[in-house]
């Protein structure tokens, strides 16, 4: 990618990094979630069903549950207080569509609880949304006029996606842990096995995603350095 800056070996490895990174994570996912949704879950209820109860169990009975179209496109939004389940993971009984979905279930419970890391991340959403938007502008800007505040500012409004990508770690990490432990416990050892091998390769993909906003970043500053 061009920033002004130029390409330079040191800018393709990390895109380099991120296709195969991004790759494999995703095929591991892919992988995961096609085994165990062949394993019928325990409980022999859909994932919408046990989300229903976990939230029930967990202080969180005012959220609503809902179908969103795509394949793995579950995710909770706070706004609507709802969970979104792909039909698959809504309507399917496997392993694979209880963890996903108890995963989501995790995230409402998160915010009925009021969970730090998710309250940090939600208050990031509005800050994130404008710097992603207008880092590169500002970049492209302070590099043709020569302003080295301009390229500064465009890197620290790229500094605030990559704090989101790390707050987002904790708070994947622990919607997951969540869902585990229910299903440790309302399910079977089945339910629990499968459900912590589909949420760690899930978790997988924001490992990587941080990583690779990790090195982006400290690349830009390194430029801007150089520059200054």
């Amino acid at each position: 990618m061009y920033y002004g800056y130029g390409m330079d070996y040191a800018y393709l490895g990390i895109i380099i990094l991120s296709i195969v990174l991004g790759g494999i994570t995703q095929s591991y996912i892919n992988s995961q979630y096609k085994k165990w949704s062949r394993v019928p879950a325990s409980m022999g209820k859909t994932g919408a069903q046990v989300a229903r109860q976990m939230l029930d169990s967990s202080g969180a009975s005012s959220v609503g549950i809902g179908t969103v179209g795509g394949h793995l496109t579950d995710y909770y939004d706070p706004r609507d207080n709802n969970l979104h389940l792909s039909s698959e993971n809504y309507e399917g009984g496997s392993v694979a569509s209880v963890a996903v979905a108890c995963h989501e279930a995790g995230h409402a419970v998160q915010t009925a609880r009021g969970y730090a890391f998710g309250r940090f991340r939600t208050a990031l959403v509005p800050v994130v949304n404008f710097t992603s938007r207008t880092w590169a502008i500002v970049l492209v800007i302070g590099m043709a006029l020569g302003i080295a505040g301009l390229t500064q500012l465009a890197v620290a409004f790229f500094a605030f996606s990559v704090l989101f990508q790390l707050v987002t770690l904790p708070v994947e990490i622990d919607a997951s842990r969540r869902a585990v432990r229910y299903l440790s416990t309302a399910g079977g050892g089945i339910d629990e096995r499968g459900a912590r091998q589909v949420l760690t390769a899930a978790a997988l993909t924001y490992v990587a995603a941080a990583l690779i906003s990790v090195l982006q970043l400290l690349y830009l500053l390194g430029r801007t350095s150089d520059r200054n």
